[in-house]
């Protein structure tokens, strides 16, 4: 039976890359905002866009990672209650 604490971490390195990634991304973005040949007030909209993508963005992770561990919470208050269950049941009683 698997440990009810088991849980998978991610290692240094793909920590190292998701965060290189991410600044590699938005370094490139606000390079390519600052050289775009467009007048302020379009630089300005689309630098507006693309911070409101990162923040909905990290929302919408966090959002999806507090679902997935409620229900791994969900999942082990279940479990613990049928292993409840099974272990008062006495078949001959």
């Amino acid at each position: 039976m698997k440990d009810i604490m088991d849980t998978k971490t991610h290692s240094t390195s793909w920590i190292a890359q998701s965060w290189i990634s991410f600044f590699f991304a938005i370094t490139a973005t606000t390079l390519g905002l600052f050289y775009i040949p467009l007048n302020n007030w379009a630089r300005g909209y689309l630098a507006v866009s693309v911070a409101f993508t990162v923040s909905s963005t990290i929302g919408v992770s966090k959002t999806t990672r507090d679902l997935h561990e409620a229900r791994k919470l969900t999942a082990k208050v279940e479990e613990a209650r049928v292993e409840r269950l099974l272990s008062d049941h006495h078949p001959l009683k």
